[in-house]
């Protein structure tokens, strides 16, 4: 590819231009004081990056340093159960990201010591939950080493400095992103690349709304210079999402302990504890026969629904009583008490009907 052009057709702006006004826009307006800028050690950053994957960093603060201030290093993440560790991520989503964190860290501990193999992208990319954007990103803030990143943000900034046409999930334009990534990347100064070009994504370079008065690249940008900075980069083809529908069971005990169930670890909310959940109403009526003889059913709740990335599913609370507890009490369920809430996981659905169930309401609107 050519050297960009400006709108004048002038050639403007070569690998060492684009690092030294990135760098300048940082030195004077980057975000210094994240959390997690303070001590670049590479767990602190790994923690980090992984949290900040499709989330926001004003949500991500206040998660980060609980999860820090309970998992100082990758020795106590190791030694902590999955429980613990989903119960810290609750609400923050994406929960494969969290169990994936924890199996790192086992890895890290019984393979490397404790030690993250920073000198070895390839040994980075092995982790479970550590791709090829995340590991450069490791490797470049935490050890100063030429580290190529490509997350959202960066994504966003490169496909409109160059207006690269097409979705970025396409092989085809993934590549030559990535290409972009590599030829603007420096050898110095990789730790304040890597957060200015994040930043820039981050800050100015907004996917709907972009500053571009403020940018340092206004007068060379593509997409600029067309006015079409929304359109790029390109979405990823719309589908419509398929409907889904499960009826939860929030049953109560005399105590006013309400049911839970442990996910398998793999798939939807994978390791999390949820209410059991059927199908339809001939699957609930033959599980409270075999495990909850007697329960009274109330009054079904309305439905809400709760948006995958891949499905929407359509979630009908359903209350009841229970006199005999004795047949539900087996390995992977318990009985939550609101009152002295566990340190388990839990599904977002499922913390929204336990906070709606204090005290147990008739009928809550979600």
């Amino acid at each position: 590819m050519p050297e960009l052009l400006t709108t004048s057709g002038n050639i403007a702006l070569t690998p060492a231009t684009f690092q030294h006004r990135l760098l300048e826009w940082y030195d004077r307006h980057g975000r210094k004081t994240l959390p997690w800028q303070q001590d670049k050690a590479p767990y602190r950053v790994w923690v980090s990056e992984i949290m900040l994957q499709q989330t926001q960093v004003a949500t991500v603060i206040d998660y980060y340093r609980r999860f820090m201030a309970r998992f100082p290093d990758v020795h106590a993440l190791a030694a902590a159960s999955q429980d613990e560790v989903l119960h810290l991520w609750t609400g923050l989503g994406y929960y494969a990201r969290g169990r994936n964190l924890h199996k790192a860290a086992q890895i890290l501990v019984e393979r490397y010591g404790g030690e993250f193999p920073v000198h070895s992208l390839e040994a980075m990319t092995a982790l479970p939950g550590i791709g090829r954007s995340t590991a450069g990103a490791i490797i470049a803030i935490s050890t100063g080493q030429r580290g190529v990143i490509l997350d959202g943000n960066v994504k966003r900034v490169l496909a409109r400095l160059h207006a690269v046409a097409g979705w970025p999930g396409k092989p085809a334009v993934e590549r030559e992103l990535w290409r972009l990534a590599e030829r603007y990347t420096p050898d110095e100064r990789l730790d304040d690349y890597s957060q200015a070009i994040m930043d820039l994504g981050a800050t100015l370079c907004k996917r709907g709304t972009p500053s571009c008065l403020f940018c340092p690249f206004e007068d060379v940008c593509l997409a600029h210079a067309q006015g079409e900075e929304r359109r790029f980069p390109e979405s990823k083809p719309r589908k419509v999402l398929p409907e889904r529908q499960t009826i939860m069971l929030l049953l109560r005990n005399e105590e006013g302990r309400l049911l839970l169930e442990q996910r398998p670890g793999a798939g939807i909310w994978g390791g999390l504890w949820c209410f059991p959940q059927f199908d339809d109403r001939e699957a609930l009526s033959r599980w409270i026969d075999a495990k909850a003889p007697g329960a009274i059913l109330e009054p079904a709740w309305n439905s809400f629904a709760h948006t995958f990335s891949h499905f929407r599913l359509h979630i009908v609370p359903q209350p009841a009583r229970c006199k005999r507890t004795g047949h539900v009490s087996e390995v992977d369920t318990l009985w939550y008490d609101s009152a002295r809430p566990a340190n388990i996981g839990l599904a977002a659905p499922v913390k929204q009907l336990l906070n709606a169930s204090r005290p147990f309401a008739a009928q809550p609107s979600f």
